[in-house]
């Protein structure tokens, strides 16, 4: 996958998983939190062993295992803290991992981040403090859950971006995904008796284990090949900002004038981080010998 094509494609991860914010809200308050997680990444488990099954190894066995027990620990909590907050707050507070990924990237795996993501991150990190600032008085209980959602999802990008360009995308996704199926489908029975989902979610269990969660991270995956963790995190501040436009557009929530301009400096971290970099490779190109490799 080519660079401008992996981020095209984060790209409209972020639109889906921005979108799902407000589809997981409603679908919990019917069926319950980890009814809805176990059901839905075993939807999507059983999908991608269908599908890239054969491609598994032992050793993307062992790594996948490992970074889904991080993204499980972000999606109880990101779906824990949905029941005590907004959508918008939720996908909000989330977008902090743009902080967290590149400081995980650097203190486990001592990666250099470069300069224009450094001032991308430094965009992205002003962008969701306005965000944040200007949607709520107080954190309530939700938004303290998501802070530490946010910190597991950053984890993960890092962990995703060391791992992701030694092993086949789909088997390492499977991996993944059937990872936080196990985890929610033993913790199941904990949290109550299981019943099959009611009709008025199977619509949000389909889009969410079928789009939100085996396609984008099939997407991530495959995307991360070609990324680092701090442009990754970067791209990925997208998806506070879906949350804000379907917040307002399906729940009428509404973004302040300091939350439209963190939005803003969001986008214009995209902008610098991926796009500039972009152009200035495209002019140098025609600089370089047709038989030089890069």
């Amino acid at each position: 996958m080519k660079s401008w094509l992996a981020t095209l494609s984060l790209i409209a991860v972020t639109a889906v998983w921005g979108w799902t914010f407000v589809i997981v809200k409603d679908a919990i308050a019917v069926y319950g939190v980890m009814p809805f997680l176990a059901v839905r990444f075993l939807l999507a488990a059983v999908v991608l062993i269908g599908l890239r099954g054969r491609r598994l190894t032992r050793s993307t066995l062992r790594i996948g295992w490992k970074i889904g027990l991080v993204l499980a620990a972000g999606y109880l909590l990101q779906t824990w803290g949905l029941r005590f907050t907004t959508a918008t707050n939720s996908g909000l507070i989330t977008g902090l991992f743009v902080v967290v990924a590149p400081l995980a990237d650097r203190a486990l795996y001592r990666t250099r981040v470069q300069s224009s993501s450094a001032v991308a991150v430094s965009l992205s990190l002003v962008g969701m403090i306005l965000l944040t600032g200007g949607s709520s008085e107080h954190l309530a209980l939700g938004d303290l859950m998501t802070l530490g959602c946010a910190l597991a999802f950053g984890l993960h990008i890092a962990l995703l971006s060391r791992h992701a360009r030694h092993h086949d995308p789909g088997a390492l996704t499977t991996a993944q995904l059937l990872s936080v199926a196990v985890v929610f489908l033993m913790a199941w029975p904990v949290s109550g008796t299981p019943t099959f989902p009611p009709r008025r979610v199977w619509g949000a269990i389909l889009i969410t284990g079928l789009v939100a969660s085996a396609l984008a991270y099939l997407v991530q995956t495959s995307a991360q090949r070609r990324l680092s963790a701090a442009r990754t995190a970067v791209i990925l501040t997208m998806e506070p900002v879906f949350a804000g436009f379907f917040g307002f557009l399906l729940e009428g929530e509404r973004l302040r004038g300091l939350q439209i301009l963190g939005a803003l400096l969001i986008l214009s971290a995209l902008a610098v981080g991926e796009i500039l970099p972009a152009l200035t490779r495209t002019r140098r190109k025609p600089l370089t010998s047709p038989d030089s490799q890069p």
